[in-house]
């Protein structure tokens, strides 16, 4: 008798199916489906009889590796997949900036994307004519996309702490380049950052996330414990969130962005003013003394985010935070959800493509975060469909 699971039997027979409708369609229109998916342009003679010859050979993987090589998957796929993440209305037509840009590099490079939120890192093009990267504006990439500047050939690696007047600690990849700053750390209370780096890399809302059981020590005075006068309404829904964010967020507390010179303010050692908003809403409430945060959801229904038994769980700072989320087994799994929504344009919808999905996020950090990677095996993947 069989001992494979019904669902890994149904799961390899679909994939055969996939497979076998992609062999029927021949090496070069594989080839060119490949490119398509990847790169969203054909590919040149030489790069298709190329990819061609790895199918050919039984190597699949490495004629979607190729396809990576095409400018306009850096330029037009990778900026369209970024875009979303750096701004609150998730606008895919916004412009260039350094988040995206980042990101591109990274992806580029195969830095380990498992860094993306707490590296001093910081992509910029060296494309002759531009202007200097600034921390008060973003001419720097705005001219090099009106300029059809080739990001592929031009960017070049740095450091956010040698053009963004922070010290290498304070700096926390992603959340700390100037994009991320101007739209998510700008006027409120900084919770903005934390949700939008949940939704973005972690593919959860505060909604997915709540959780009433929990300690709520640290939720600050600004939570109004009677809203309305009913503090059902608290103990019943406010709580639920404010449990496991207000401690997390507490590593933003030295960060704001200075709408006046249109750049981030990193003040250490010093909580920013927005930490005491409207402290009269419930004066018993936590006050904020430092950028210490603690995790939380390490404990009750949020330990399926799987975090990494390794790290402490706890710390100063938004560097030793982003690390703490992008340790994550949701971290990893949602780069690859991404991707795949991408790249074979629809969400995972079938026993199939869930194990696929899971086959590629082992395989992601496994390879050293690779997301190009990542990319290339999720088209191959979804090249017979």
């Amino acid at each position: 008798m069989s001992t494979v699971r019904p669902s890994l039997r149904a799961a390899g027979a679909a994939l055969g199916v996939i497979v076998a409708a992609a062999s029927a369609a021949g090496p070069r229109d594989q080839a060119r489906r490949l490119h398509d998916r990847i790169a969203g342009v054909p590919p040149t003679a030489a790069v298709l009889a190329q990819m061609e010859a790895d199918i050919q050979g039984g190597d699949a993987l490495a004629a979607a590796l190729r396809a990576t090589q095409s400018p306009a998957f850096y330029n037009v796929t990778l900026k369209n997949f970024v875009t979303p993440w750096t701004n609150r209305e998730q606008n895919v037509f916004a412009p260039l900036n350094d988040y995206t840009a980042t990101v591109i590099g990274m992806v580029r490079d195969d830095v380990p994307f498992d860094g993306a939120l707490s590296e001093d890192i910081l992509y910029t093009s060296n494309a002759a004519g531009l202007p200097a990267y600034a921390g008060t504006n973003n001419d720097h990439y705005e001219q090099a996309e009106r300029r059809g500047v080739d990001l592929k050939a031009t960017l070049v690696r740095g450091t956010q702490s040698s053009v963004l007047g922070i010290p290498p600690a304070a700096t926390a990849g992603l959340i700390t380049t100037r994009a991320a700053a101007q739209a998510f750390f700008i006027d409120g209370t900084n919770r903005a950052m934390f949700r939008f780096t949940l939704m973005n890399h972690l593919c959860r809302d505060l909604e997915q996330v709540q959780d009433g059981s929990l300690p709520a020590d640290r939720i600050r005075q600004d939570v109004p414990r009677s809203p309305g006068g009913d503090s059902r309404i608290f103990l019943n829904n406010c709580i639920s969130c404010h449990t496991g964010m207000d401690p997390l967020t507490q590593a933003f507390a030295y960060y704001d962005f200075d709408k006046t010179q249109s750049r981030l303010v990193y003040t250490s050692g010093m909580v920013r003013p927005k930490y005491f908003n409207n402290a009269d809403n419930f004066r018993p409430g936590y006050v904020t003394p430092d950028d210490r945060w603690d995790n939380y959801w390490r404990h009750g229904r949020n330990r399926v985010l799987g975090w990494d038994p390794g790290l402490p769980g706890g710390g100063n700072g938004a560097k030793s935070m982003g690390r703490e989320l992008a340790s994550s087994q949701a971290f990893a799994h949602c780069q690859v959800e991404k991707v795949f929504k991408a790249v074979c344009f629809r969400a995972p919808g079938n026993a199939a493509d869930r194990a696929r999905v899971d086959a590629i996020t082992t395989s992601f950090k496994g390879n050293g975060y690779s997301l190009r990677r990542v990319f290339a095996e999720t088209a191959v993947y979804c090249m017979g469909s």
